[in-house]
């Protein structure tokens, strides 16, 4: 179990350089009171903020600095896990990220991302969305599990049951299926190089036999032949390089038309442009026997004037414009023969290429026929010494077959594993082993609220809710207090399946202003019930602007008030009469 046991802040959103400090272990029923924009749902974004490096509510990062003093932001978690004491000091403005395990700091030398990683998955056991689904409930930035995507009810069901180890462990899995992979096609291919020398060895063990050079003589033939291969690629080559060479200078000899080609587009452009402007003028003073401003008459010879220049500029301006487009389609045919002709060199260039690979080779298989026939030029014919040879190579065959068979066996037993941990495989099992125990404690908490619906999530984590008389209902056809019933009903059950299967267990419950607008009175009776019971070994805050309805119910309440801008908390430790009398 996670016990949180104090946190503090400075610096952060409204808070100044005074750190706020907050007691979580303190009092079973806190009540964190304060109007709105008053600060006290800061909390969230602090322990979020310490624990996963991002705030609660859908902001920036960078937002929960202090906007006065623009740094210095800091948040201090210190919570206990069995016998071991931890803190987390989480800065921003100067940038920290330090990690205490029985007051000493742990090593900082590995990347942020890693240190963040390891705290979750080792120490907290959780992410944030996990953190959020059982910890949080009620604020409007919040997402709700019957408001997340199915594959995101199924991050939480998994965090909750402590069963997402199967999914790292798929991934680990997929690699290794990696290399299996490469290690048959390794052994596949050693054991046809080997059944080649067999054959080879079979061979020459013949021609020994026989006393016979055919078998050099064809070695030979298939020497002449790559040669004549090779030369007559060589041929190609050379006539590939000339043409490259012609081409090239084709492109070296004629000027790049690009550029011009973009300088005409800027004229049409600019000429358009003039053109636009020269006819709203004509317009103007061809409909236009005074001026709209002055209200004086514009002279007939001026305006006659004016209008015959104008449309003689335009004219000119339209000549210009054919000669652009008379010399941008020629430089357009231009560009095309270029980029025919690049295209041309490439293709020569990448056969050229082909073609000295497969000379190189060649080359290299003249080299190996020539050992071979040095060899047997050189060998004492000695037949049994052949034979000795071959049952080697034999030999060799089959201890790679009895790998190849052990690599074969290795992915079998590694799809027979895939199968076992994809989400319909072991996952799935357990999901619907926990289902109707989730369903069964869901339906307890709705019926504690006095929403009397069966409610039931399947395996795909599709919500199936009826009345008494069998009507259906999906979780957006009700109110939104009757969706915050179902929420706290989801808030409880996910707590109870953490601590039963010991995953995620913390003695923290923050509940946001789930009193202020979605809870009836009735509701909020229930609710208190519910609340009374759960606060056996927990600590439960409840944040709300409307503290003056319930503060009798809580045995401490925290006061955030603004003075000067910044937030200030005032504490009622032990009793509320003397808030309860100001509210």
């Amino acid at each position: 179990m996670i016990e949180f046991k104090t946190i503090k802040w400075k610096n952060l959103l409204s808070t100044g350089n005074n750190f706020t400090e907050v007691n979580l272990n303190g009092h079973e029923r806190t009540l964190i009171v304060g109007e709105n924009g008053s600060g006290k749902s800061t909390i969230l974004d602090a322990l979020c903020f310490s624990l996963f490096s991002k705030p609660f509510r859908k902001i920036n990062k960078s937002q929960l600095v202090n906007t006065v003093n623009c740094g210095d932001c800091k948040v201090e978690l210190e919570f206990r896990i069995g016998k071991i004491e931890w803190k987390v000091v989480r800065g921003i403005k100067p940038n920290v990220f330090e990690i205490y395990k029985n007051g000493t700091l742990l090593d900082q030398s590995s990347a942020t991302n890693d240190q963040q990683k390891w705290l979750e998955q080792n120490v907290l056991k959780m992410n944030y969305k996990s953190f959020t689904q059982i910890v949080v409930l009620g604020s409007s930035t919040f997402v709700p599990f019957m408001q997340l995507s199915a594959p995101g009810r199924r991050d939480v069901i998994e965090d909750i049951l402590d069963i997402r180890i199967f999914s790292t462990m798929n991934l680990i899995l997929k690699e290794r299926i990696k290399v299996n992979k490469e290690e048959v096609f390794d052994v596949e291919n050693a054991m046809s190089l080997l059944k080649d020398k067999v054959t080879v060895q079979k061979t020459l063990i013949e021609d020994l036999r026989k006393q016979s050079q055919s078998n050099v003589s064809h070695w030979n033939e298939n020497i002449e032949s790559l040669k004549q291969q090779i030369a007559k690629a060589e041929e190609e080559i050379e006539l590939d390089m000339r043409e490259v060479d012609s081409l090239t200078f084709e492109l070296s000899e004629g000027e790049d038309p690009t550029e011009r080609i973009q300088n005409l587009r800027d004229f049409k452009v600019k000429f358009n442009s003039k053109i636009k402007d020269l006819t709203k003028e004509i317009k103007f003073f061809k409909g236009n026997a005074s001026c709209p401003t002055c209200h004086q008459d514009i002279k007939f010879d001026l305006r006659d004037n004016m209008v015959s220049t104008d449309e003689d500029k335009v004219s000119k301006l339209n000549e210009a414009l054919d000669k652009i487009a008379k010399e941008h389609k020629l430089l357009d045919k231009d560009l095309t023969e270029r980029n025919e002709i690049s295209t041309l060199i490439k293709e020569s260039q990448i056969k050229i290429k082909q073609s000295l690979s497969d000379i190189n080779w060649k080359t290299k298989k003249i080299k190996e026929i020539e050992k071979e026939i040095e060899s047997i030029k050189t060998d004492d014919g000695s037949v049994d010494k052949e034979k000795d040879k071959l049952l080697k190579i034999i030999q060799q065959g089959r201890e790679k077959e009895i790998l190849r068979k052990e690599v074969i066996n290795k992915r079998e037993d590694l799809k027979m594993v895939s199968e076992f941990l994809k989400d319909g495989g072991v996952k799935s099992s357990i999901i619907r082993k926990y289902l109707p125990v989730m369903n069964d404690l869901i339906n307890k908490y709705l019926q504690k609220l006095e929403f009397y619906v069966n409610f039931n999530l399947d395996d795909m984590f599709n919500e199936t809710i009826k009345s008494r008389f069998r009507d259906e209902f999906s979780y957006a056809s009700f109110s939104e207090g009757e969706k915050m019933r179902i929420d706290l009903a989801l808030l409880f059950t996910w707590r109870e399946i953490a601590k039963l299967k010991n995953s995620v267990n913390t003695n923290i419950l923050i509940l946001d202003e789930i009193f202020d607008s979605s809870l009836d009175n009735n509701g909020t009776q229930d609710f208190m019930k519910i609340l009374y019971n759960i606060t056996d070994g927990n600590n439960v805050f409840v944040i709300s602007h409307k503290g003056e309805q319930i503060v009798d119910k809580f045995d401490n309440v925290i006061e955030f008030t603004k003075y000067k801008n910044f937030s200030k908390p005032k504490q009622y430790d032990g009793t509320t009469s003397e808030l309860a009398t100001s509210l």
